[in-house]
């Protein structure tokens, strides 16, 4: 089951990149090439407690990330598809530490994803079925918090309008992180 959700957080990160492309000032055109042309399947390195890291070829890059599921998903009795939380590596693209979340629905229009850490909330603009943190300059203290936090919750609304919360573990966060630090 687990090797088959990241295979699946896989794609929708792959997907997800030329959407967060898209919002980080980069020419439109690059938004539009395939993000998941030329990838090779995921690498799990290793898992640390709740969180897993991972490696993969796209080109000649290697990317790393780390990902964990919801312990807790609200409300009860609706099915909440797949969900995700990703801490992407991506040193051919200058990206490090990159923040995701990962619906397993489409969430609603111009709404936002909160992130809550310890009561500190960080918040996502969405697109389709993910979040990337609104001001990037915040990525390294949503990092950062979730490193030296104790709990974590992501909340949005779907595009039915329902209210979603999902609480993750962050044991494992720090060692997986540091895992994915060195990676070329």
């Amino acid at each position: 089951m687990f090797v088959k959700s990241t295979v699946l957080a896989l794609s929708l990160v792959l997907a997800g990149a030329g959407i967060a492309s898209a919002q980080s000032k980069k020419p439109a055109a690059a938004a539009q090439q395939p993000a998941a042309a030329a990838s090779t399947a995921p690498t799990r390195i290793q898992q640390f407690q709740a969180w897993g890291a991972y490696s993969y070829k796209q080109g000649n890059s290697t990317v790393c990330y780390v990902l964990s599921v919801p312990t807790e998903k609200k409300p009860a009795g609706i099915d909440h598809g797949e969900n995700f939380f990703i801490v992407s590596q991506r040193p051919g693209q200058n990206i490090s530490y990159e923040p995701q979340a990962m619906m397993g629905y489409t969430v609603k229009d111009a709404s936002k994803i909160n992130v809550v850490i310890d009561n500190k909330t960080f918040v996502m603009f969405t697109k389709d079925k993910a979040g990337w943190v609104e001001n990037a300059a915040q990525e390294p203290a949503l990092v950062a918090a979730m490193k030296g936090g104790h709990s974590m919750t992501v909340n949005a609304t779907s595009r039915k309008g329902t209210a979603t919360s999902y609480s993750y573990s962050l044991a494992g966060i720090s060692a997986s992180l540091k895992q994915i630090e060195s990676c070329k």
